[in-house]
């Protein structure tokens, strides 16, 4: 596989930074041998570490903590990022080394530490490239050519200039570097084709598939101004329009209106949003969608259509589900909440309805109430839905009509064929930057997925859960590709696209069972196309050196087999539970064990278990990944198992988060690690999997509840109780105390002593002596499940609020569960979700009520404490802002909670998210300015959480917060 990780510039970075602390390379290096504390820097490229290297300065490092910690991030970049090395004997027993970087002592010590294992350096390390590519020249020399290599007497008076300009002959406008050398020639970089260098652009006859499929997308004629009876609706080109633009246009046309498309993207168009973006971690493609709304609003359109799609069309019909991407799914959401003022001023309407896209029945019903105004009838609307539709199937049988055609071409006139394989809106130039343009130029044809995914071969199923359908063509083109001597796969995905930690190992995963070669592009807004142009020309050599070779494919794409959780392993096998909430999975241990297993919640995560989820896990996984499963990791590499009698059980939703992969990651990791022998049992409610040995009985599901709502009940009281305690430590106690009384209630599973129970632990907390005169501010604490709920992925959120002098608040675990039920009358009402599906999770909500009546009744007599709001409550609240529609991750549960707290008069809150969290740029940095423009006094603030994120960058942002908050509760005291 060719790496798709930038691992240039580390040896420059470090050289740089000895420099700013008036040092040379070799006495920096010097300083990193002799270092106590080496500073943990994270693994992220040199742009996020050089913040962190400020932050460890201010935090009194010394010279050599912050060398020899530099020194580990880079090793551990290239390691864990770069070649993925997951075990160090994979790499060998005599492991050289190569480039300037490994000249500096303290990276080549770091090396062999991480490593464990001695490394040679040659003394001709920072050249070993230059001799490896005159070893390539001399191997591939043909006889009485002449070189173009400078001798000696030409190099004494070699000189070179460089200059920038703009080439300005099409819309790339691209920059260029000018390189003009002595003897009057130049070298230009920078420059997408031929045209930059002053050559005119050279076309073959070789098919492009992206540039035929952009032309084809984008070639419908919009009705006249006066043909259009029913006026002009706008349309972005954007994310999801680059699949269903036909659908679209078709239908508004066959309605009579005028439909009016944003132009192709541009830097400049992308530059004329951006005060408007929300989120500045989001992928580019979702950035872009600013400007291309903007633009239809400067040209006078008042009607903006742009809906959100949950679920694409069923393509494959053996595929498990077809959902779309977390943020082609929802962002629209974005755009309402944090361009509203714009729309104000130029009196547009925006619309943006959830729509049934996967059932043509139910969107003519439901996009009639969005057209209604338009006069448009229910009949129109089914005609022209139908329209839509046959229109829809017809541009995507061309697509393969002509990748059919492409590959007959190829194959006729023994051209070379690359698969460019990405997500629709991967099609837009301005996303891309030419990619397609680079390898036609080397003389190949260019494939898209969706143009041979229907020719392979595919078994099911493949080891991830594959639940999205842009992500089932990608692996059924890999497939095809796989099962080929003639066809190579590029995948491109896009910086910050948490979904593609999921596809690009399950892409690579196909292509290397057949013996086939794999590479992966990131790409962003930077249109840099140098490190592309390497990956390409590399693909290109290594595929002549398999010609040359003779390699093939091989025949190898079976279906995936898991291990399977067996009936008699439940008795003999030690089952590991990742820790998720301390104070409600101790309850889940005690419910899991009257059932029968053996269980072992596994303990804190530290330093270590973030190392090893880094490891052996996508290192574009999110936080919560990288905690849970290395925590995993890190206890079955401790030695303390019999491995041959250890299973492990993960929860699995089957939402559109990514999180529903955490299982699938994990039995590649445990691939990786040659353990495969340990079944991973799937937990979950929605049918994805079953195990003859696990079994969701009734009576365990009560236990499961009733320890939940023990948990809940604690939290809140433990919570609004600590930070008032007389006595210090009293709280803590009491919680000790009244967990044993709980978890021996948990295991008997009597609901009556569940009763009085409670009411005690209400009534304990409700006398606990406090000191009544301290007023403290109450900070709400919101987010992703995992990094809300456990302390050591939060760094003690709670523990911080409360040694910054605040009570924290955080809403009851319940709430996630029953926000998922709830959604599913939405679901009827509004999207494809069975009648069925509804009443079963109505019922559900109404058991678990029935369980929590309980503790709702305790803490409403309560005199300190107030009862949870029902989840139709928060659901009204969110809806002030957003749509029911948001599912994926936290959702709308996310936002609603945040409108809850303010409500309730907490107005500080913390935000938390993993960086790059899907649905929180949507449900939750997303609606910031919608919160306060609802109450300006809502003090919000926005923390990411990622393993290489800095703690004193948080906890700093979470002072600034608590300061406001100060100043708020002195403000409303003195108005009281």
């Amino acid at each position: 596989m060719l790496n798709e990780a930038c691992s240039s510039g580390c040896g420059s970075f470090i050289e740089t930074y000895a420099k700013s602390v008036n040092m040379d390379a070799k006495t920096f290096a010097k300083e990193a041998l002799f270092a106590e504390a080496p500073v943990d820097l994270g693994t992220r490229c040199t742009v996020f570490m050089n913040s962190k290297v400020k932050q460890a300065q201010k935090e009194g490092a010394s010279i050599g903590d912050i060398s020899a910690g530099l020194s580990y991030s880079v090793i551990k970049n290239a390691l864990y990022k770069v070649i993925k090395l997951r075990n160090s004997d994979e790499a060998g027993d005599k492991i050289v080394v190569q480039g300037g970087t490994f000249l500096n002592d303290a990276v080549l010590r770091s090396m062999e530490r991480i490593i464990g294992k001695d490394v040679i350096r040659p003394d001709i390390a920072g050249i070993m490239g230059a001799y490896g590519a005159a070893l390539i020249a001399k191997e591939n020399y043909v006889e009485d050519t002449v070189s173009s290599i400078l001798g000696p007497e030409e190099l004494d008076s070699f000189t070179i200039e460089n200059s920038h300009a703009r080439c300005g002959k099409c819309e790339n406008n691209c920059l260029l570097t000018i390189n003009k050398f002595s003897d009057g020639s130049r070298f230009i970089t920078g420059n997408r084709c031929e045209r930059g260098e002053g050559k005119e652009k050279s076309e073959n006859d070789n098919p492009n598939l992206y540039d035929f499929k952009f032309k084809r997308l984008f070639s419908y004629e919009p009705l006249s101004e006066e043909a259009s009876t029913r006026g002009t609706i706008g349309i972005p080109r954007v994310l999801n329009m680059y699949e269903n633009y036909p659908f679209w246009f078709t239908f508004f046309t066959k309605l009579g209106f005028r439909v009016l498309l944003s132009p192709q993207s541009s830097k400049a168009l992308y530059e004329s949003g951006m005060e408007t973006i929300s989120s500045d971690t989001a992928c580019y493609p979702a950035k872009l969608v600013h400007g291309h709304i903007k633009w239809l609003v400067d040209q006078g359109c008042k009607w903006i259509f742009y809906p959100s799609i949950n679920y694409e069309r069923v393509e494959d019909e053996s595929a498990p589900n077809h959902y779309n991407c977390p943020i082609v799914a929802t962002y629209p959401e974005v755009i309402g909440n944090n361009m509203d003022d714009i729309f104000d001023e130029e009196g547009v309407r925006f619309s943006h309805p959830f729509l049934p896209y996967d059932d043509d029945e139910k969107l003519a019903k439901e996009i009639h109430k969005t057209l209604e105004s338009s006069g448009a009838t229910m009949a129109e609307i089914k005609e022209a839905v139908k329209a839509a539709r046959r229109e829809d199937k017809k541009f995507h049988g061309e697509i393969r009509k002509a990748g059919e055609y492409a590959l007959r071409y190829a194959r006729k006139n023994n051209k070379r064929a690359v698969v460019l394989a990405g997500r629709p809106y991967h099609l837009d130039p301005e996303i891309n930057h030419g990619i397609d343009q680079l390898i036609a130029s080397f003389d190949m044809v260019v494939l898209s997925e969706d143009s041979v995914a229907h020719l392979a071969k595919f078994e099911r199923p493949v080891r991830v859960l594959d639940q999205w359908m842009y992500h089932s063509r990608m692996y059924r083109a890999a497939t095809f590709v796989a099962q080929t001597d003639d066809l190579e796969l590029v995948q491109l995905n896009s910086f910050g696209c948490g979904l593609d930690a999921v596809t690009t190992d399950q892409v690579e995963e196909i292509l290397e069972a057949s013996n086939k070669l794999y590479t992966v592009l990131k790409i962003d807004e930077v249109n840099s196309l140098g490190a592309a142009k390497i990956r390409i020309r590399s693909l290109k050599a290594a595929m002549d050196e398999r010609d040359k070779n003779d390699v093939h494919h091989v025949d190898n794409t079976a279906a995936y087999e898991r291990k399977i959780f067996e009936k008699e392993m439940k008795k003999d096998y030690t089952i590991l539970i990742p820790q998720m909430s301390p104070l409600h999975f101790q309850f889940l241990e005690t419910a899991l064990g009257r059932e029968g297993y053996k269980t072992i919640m596994l303990p804190e995560v530290d330093t270590n278990a973030v190392d090893e989820g880094l490891k052996y896990i996508n290192n574009d996984a999110c936080y919560p990944t990288i905690v849970s499963l290395g925590q995993i990791i890190s206890y079955i590499k401790s030695g303390n198992l019999d491995l041959d009698k250890t299973a492990i059980f993960m929860s699995q939703t089957g939402g559109g988060c990514r999180a529903s992969n955490y299982v699938a990651l994990l039995r590649k990791a445990l691939k990786d690690m040659d353990m495969p022998q340990i079944p991973v049992v799937s937990v979950n409610w929605a049918g994805l999997e079953t195990n003859p040995g696990f079994k969701i009985t009734l009576p365990l599901i009560k236990r499961i509840l009733m320890g939940f709502v023990y948990g809940d009940v604690f939290m809140k009281c433990l919570y609004a109780t600590r930070p008032y305690e007389k006595v210090p430590g009293s709280a803590n106690e009491l919680f000790e105390k009244w967990s044993r009384v709980a978890r021996r209630n948990v295991y008997t599973g009597s609901l009556i002593k569940f009763k009085s129970t409670i009411k005690s632990i209400v009534k304990a907390f409700d006398e606990l002596e406090l000191d009544e005169t301290i007023k403290k501010p109450k900070v709400g604490v919101v987010g992703e499940i995992l990094v809300k709920y456990h302390p050591n992925a939060n760094n003690d959120i709670v523990g911080v609020i409360e040694s910054e002098g605040g009570e924290a608040v955080v809403l009851d675990l319940i709430d996630f569960f029953l926000y998922g039920m709830y959604s599913k009358e939405f679901n009827y009402n509004h999207l494809s979700g069975s009648k069925k599906q509804m009443n079963l999770n109505k019922a559900g909500i109404a058991a678990i009520e029935f369980v929590r009546k309980t503790a709702r009744q305790a803490l409403e007599d309560s005199k300190r404490f107030k009862p949870p709001a029902f989840i139709s409550e928060t659901a009204e609240k969110a809806q002030e802002i957003i749509s029911l529609g948001n599912q994926c991750g936290e959702g709308w549960l996310l936002t609603g909670e945040m409108v809850e707290l303010i409500d309730s008069g907490v107005e500080n809150i913390v935000c938390m998210q993993p960086f790059a969290c899907l649905p929180n740029h949507v449900t939750g940095k997303g609606m910031l300015k919608a919160l306060r423009k609802r109450n300006p006094y809502a003090n919000v603030v926005a923390i990411d959480y990622d393993p290489g994120a800095s703690d004193v960058n948080q906890l700093n942002r979470i002072k600034l917060m608590m300061a406001t908050a100060y100043k708020n509760m002195e403000l409303n005291q003195n108005n009281a």
